[in-house]
């Protein structure tokens, strides 16, 4: 899902994939000593007070003998109690929690004399976690009962849970979580022995996977089933909808096992979450969290189930070591995605969202810090959430489809499935990666790509000049019907009877002038009724043009769109467009967000809250 950055500090590169041979610059961590090979989590969940009580239980390996501490992450924890088992006897442990560092937290040192099998850390999380949104009953859908879901992506996972919160190491996970009775809970892993609304339920992840991936989320859901293996968490009155969209999800499985071998997760769902998830979608294991956005009701935009459902191979099988190799996860998902596109629903479709990705990378590449368009990324001490963009998802997945023209899918196609099985539930650098390629690709078909451009692609800034440059047919017909109508040759009118699908209208709506006059604003809208769209992608394009054009007749419709979703994709930028465009527009924007601010996520407030500073 995520995008962003890492730098300076020394990276071990070895050849043999382990979590001891990486540095992770935001993790306090001491894997080099010790990992959780596991955890058991015991919490009960407390909506009044916004906090999650209880215990974690951590399964200890030791890789050196010699070592006397267990150092945990965490972020605004309150920290009870620690308890170390030896020889099969628990017993309390002395540990210390530092003054917060505002990217990477609290380091939790637990001392241990000798060597335990297992810690147990007794904590409460706080309102403050920036891993948790807390929702009243009002912010959902159904407005009966309160909601609270995790995104512990990229570092969050220590606002909820003290743990070793680097994607450079991988554990299972087993739980037990109390709520109301009412509300079910699920998690990012089996949650088949929850069939009832009982007020307590246990979960098991057998598979190991990085913190980051541990998710939960409480609320009025119910279930139903589309297939064998996918299936569908809603609130009642969301729930038959998300079916009827995302019922492809099956093929879209199969077309995935077709080209890169069998999802090795057992079941597939989809978690339909509030509309103040702050994103398209979260690749949690066998539960991806879903924004309520993508229900457009015509499966125009479930190329987001595609991308989430793509990382069950590229990101959660295959994981990004550092932050920094962030494109490992989100330029192969990306990759992955368009190709599962293509097979279910066509080349045309597929090169249509290759165009619409690469062009707002080009625009996003214009303002974006130079070290930030590289694929391998600078934190420079920066929180990962700060250095996300497009450019891991997008570039990532251009160098990738470079890969492929250049040697062949015949060549390309086994070439990624056997990276795939061959680094099953591992995690690797960039430098790993490229090791891989040079020997089990460019040395196996010499004289088609020299690492010399491998290099170019990955550490050099901004686009190669020989970027693959998606072109779509339906895209020109566009064109031709839009000069038509800009020439004063074409009325709208003649427009109007063509069934457009949502990447036609977004190509639309980016090809029209900048400086397009108030009139042909209203005309268009008058034809189109873009204003009022149902499709959330549209109605974003249309909002952003309309404020570079001053066509103020959207204004409440804009200020609706801004308080009813918190999709940080949307919001962020409508909110930086106005802020940018004079002091009025930016004072009108600070009304509607101090209205709004209380029903976004905290990433999403995070990152407003720096536009109106």
């Amino acid at each position: 899902m995520f995008r962003k950055i890492i730098s300076g500090v020394a990276m071990v590169i070895v050849t043999h994939l382990s979590y001891a041979s990486v540095v992770d610059e935001v993790s306090y961590a001491n894997t080099s000593s010790v990992v959780s090979k596991n955890i058991h989590l015991d919490l009960t969940v407390q909506f009044e007070q916004r906090s999650l009580d209880g215990y974690v239980e951590h399964h200890l390996k030791w890789l050196d003998d010699s070592a006397k501490q267990l150092v945990l992450d965490t972020r605004d924890l309150i920290i009870h109690d620690v308890e170390r088992r030896v020889g099969g006897k628990w017993m309390k442990a002395n540990f210390s929690l530092s003054d917060r560092d505002a990217v990477q937290g609290a380091k939790l040192t637990i001392s241990l004399p000798s060597q335990a099998d297992r810690v147990r850390v007794y904590y409460a999380s706080t309102p403050k976690a920036s891993g948790l949104q807390w929702l009243t009953a009002n912010q959902t859908a159904g407005k009966k009962h309160p909601f609270m879901y995790s995104q512990s992506q990229a570092i969050h996972a220590r606002s909820w849970i003290p743990v070793q919160d680097t994607p450079s190491m991988r554990l299972t996970y087993s739980a037990t979580i109390r709520t109301p009775k009412e509300l079910l809970a699920v998690m990012s892993a089996d949650n088949s022995k929850n069939e009832e609304k009982d007020g307590e339920y246990h979960f098991e992840m057998p598979q190991p996977i990085p913190p980051y991936l541990i998710a939960i989320g409480v609320g009025d859901l119910d279930y139903q089933a589309m297939s064998k293996q996918t299936g569908v968490y809603a609130e009642p009155s969301v729930l038959a909808s998300a079916v009827a969209e995302f019922n492809d999800t099956q093929k879209m499985i199969e077309a995935n096992e077709k080209l890169y071998d069998e999802y090795r997760w057992g079941q597939y769902d989809l978690l339909i979450l509030p509309p103040a998830f702050p994103f398209g979608g979260m690749e949690n294991p066998r539960l991806s969290f879903i924004t309520p956005t993508v229900i457009a009701g015509d499966k125009s935009l479930v190329n987001l189930i595609a991308h989430e459902l793509a990382h069950s191979w590229s990101g959660n099988l295959v994981t990004n070591a550092t932050w920094r190799d962030l494109w490992l996860n989100e330029g192969f998902t990306s990759y992955v995605e368009n190709r599962v596109m293509e097979e279910v629903f066509g080349e045309e479709r597929a090169v249509m969202e290759q165009w619409l990705g690469v062009t707002d990378l080009k625009h996003e590449l214009k303002d974006l810090p130079k070290d930030d368009t590289r694929l391998k990324l600078p934190l420079e001490g920066r929180d990962p959430d700060d250095a996300f963009s497009g450019v891991p998802y997008v570039k990532g997945q251009l160098f990738l489809m470079y890969l492929e023209e250049q040697f062949g899918r015949d060549k390309f196609d086994p070439f990624i499935k056997q990276y795939f099985n061959e680094h099953a539930f591992q995690s690797l650098t960039t430098e790993d990666f490229v090791q891989y390629l040079e020997e089990h690709l460019i040395n196996k078909y010499p004289n088609i790509v020299s690492m010399e451009k491998v290099n170019e692609w990955i550490y050099e800034p901004g686009l190669p000049k020989d970027s693959p440059n998606p072109q779509s047919d339906a895209f020109a017909k566009v064109k031709v019907k839009l000069d038509g109508w800009l020439s004063g040759n074409k009325s709208l009118e003649s427009l109007k009877n063509n069934s457009w699908s949502v990447h036609e209208w977004l190509y639309f709506i980016e090809q029209l002038p900048d400086d397009l006059s108030k009139d042909k604003m209203k005309q268009i809208d008058q034809v189109f009724n873009l204003t009022t769209s149902t499709n959330a992608e549209i109605r974003f394009a249309w909002f952003m043009l309309a404020i570079k054009n001053d066509y103020e007749i959207v204004n409440e419709e804009l200020k609706e769109y801004l308080k009813g979703i918190g999709r940080r994709k949307f919001i962020v930028p409508l909110y930086q467009s106005l802020s940018d465009h004079s002091d009025n527009k930016k004072e009108w924007a600070k009304s509607i967000y101090q209205e709004a601010r209380g029903g976004y996520h905290p990433l999403a407030q995070g990152s407003i809250d720096k536009i109106f500073k």
